[in-house]
């Protein structure tokens, strides 16, 4: 069941027109991933945009349409949760649910059992209401 549709749609209409941001000299390293990191050197070609055949920069009107952030590929908001008053100023129908890191094994069993009770989209339950951690 997927919600908000149009503004899923929305943002990927937009980000098929955004240039894919590379890491700066990631094609030429393998230690390198591809993941964007910002040029920082006061002598960056890239930071520079000085020769032209460089992956373009990250800058802020390249970011989606506004109602589709924060939305979580399913199309429900993406909350961090850390305890159960956290999860009951939540809507199910239109709210997911992501558990805080910090977020012990025997609170997190409370909190996906009430949150299962209340019919919430769980991203990251990371154990079963049974008891077995998994």
């Amino acid at each position: 069941m997927t919600i908000n549709k149009e503004k899923l749609a929305k943002r990927q209409e937009v980000k098929e027109h955004n240039p894919e941001f590379l890491r700066p000299e990631s094609w030429r390293y393998v230690r390198l991933q591809t993941n964007w990191r910002k040029p920082k050197g006061i002598d960056h070609h890239q930071r520079k945009q000085k020769s032209r055949g460089r992956p373009g920069l990250v800058k802020v009107g390249f970011g989606g349409p506004k109602e589709a952030r924060r939305l979580h590929p399913s199309g429900f908001t993406d909350n961090l949760v850390h305890n159960l008053a956290d999860l009951e100023k939540l809507d199910p129908k239109k709210d997911g649910v992501r558990f805080g890191h910090s977020v012990g094994t025997r609170k997190r069993k409370e909190i996906v059992a009430k949150a299962i009770e209340g019919k919430f989209k769980i991203f990251n339950a990371r154990v079963s209401v049974s008891g077995s951690k998994s």
